[in-house]
C-alpha cells in the first residue's frame, strides 16, 4: 500500500537506483503517472516529458477497449474482439483519427508550448501510477519503438500479473514494486488516490524543464 503517488514515486526511484538502472528520459503517463515520474526524474536528474495512448471503446460500451491509439495515429487492435463485434475498419479509422487529435491537443496543453523531448537513439523509461491490463501501455511502447528510442523500460509502483505477463516481452526492462495476487484497480493500492488535475501536470513538467 502506498500513501500517495509522490511516495510511490520516491520508493520506485529508490528501487531503480538500487538496481543500477540508467536512462536519458523519463516519460510519465498523464495524469497520475506524471506525479510518480517526476520523483524518478528528480532522483536521476533526467528530462521529464509525457506520453499518451488512449483506448478505442466498443460502440456498445465505450469503457470496453477494443484498441488503443498513439500520438502518430497508429492503432493497436484486439483483432479477435474486433471480429467478434463485427466492427468495420472504416469505423475504427474514424475513431482513431478523432482520438489522435485529442491526444495531441492534450499533449500540447501539458507541454505549454515546449517541444517534445527527442527520443531517437535515447534510453527511455515509461512510468505510470499503476497498470491494470497493460493494453494502452503496450501501444505507447510500440510508439516509442517507432520514434527510434534505443532502449525502452517500463517501471511502475504496482501492476497486475496479467499486465506484467503482457508487457515483459515487449520492453527491454520491466520493473514493478508490487504485483499483488488480487488486483481489481490501481486505486486500491493507494491510501490517497485523488484525481490529478491538468494544472498539476503542467506545473510538474514546467518545474522539470523539457527540451
Amino acid at each position: 500500500m502506498f500513501r500517495n503517488r509522490k511516495e510511490a514515486g520516491q520508493r520506485l526511484a529508490d528501487a531503480l537506483v538500487q538496481r543500477g538502472w540508467q536512462f536519458d528520459v523519463v516519460l510519465g503517463i498523464p495524469r497520475g503517472g506524471v506525479v510518480v515520474a517526476r520523483e524518478v526524474a528528480d532522483r536521476f536528474g533526467c528530462s521529464l516529458d509525457v506520453i499518451m495512448a488512449r483506448k478505442i471503446g466498443s460502440p456498445a460500451n465505450l469503457e470496453y477497449a477494443i484498441g488503443a491509439v498513439t500520438p502518430d495515429g497508429e492503432v493497436l487492435l484486439d483483432d479477435k474482439l474486433r471480429q467478434f463485434l463485427g466492427l468495420e475498419q472504416e469505423s475504427i479509422d474514424k475513431s482513431a483519427q478523432r482520438i489522435k487529435q485529442e491526444i495531441n491537443q492534450r499533449l500540447a496543453m501539458y507541454r505549454a508550448g515546449k517541444k517534445s523531448e527527442p527520443l531517437a537513439g535515447r534510453r527511455v523509461v515509461l512510468i505510470d501510477d499503476g497498470i491494470a491490463t497493460g493494453f494502452t501501455v503496450k501501444a505507447a511502447v510500440q510508439y516509442l519503438r517507432r520514434q527510434g528510442a534505443s532502449y525502452i523500460a517500463v517501471a511502475v509502483p504496482v501492476a497486475s500479473e496479467e499486465a506484467c505477463l503482457s508487457l515483459e516481452s515487449t520492453v527491454d526492462s520491466l520493473f514493478c514494486l508490487e504485483v499483488p495476487e488480487v488486483f481489481f484497480a490501481v486505486g486500491q493500492f493507494y491510501q490517497d488516490f485523488r484525481s490529478v488535475e491538468d494544472e498539476e501536470v503542467i506545473r510538474l513538467l514546467r518545474q522539470r524543464e523539457v527540451g
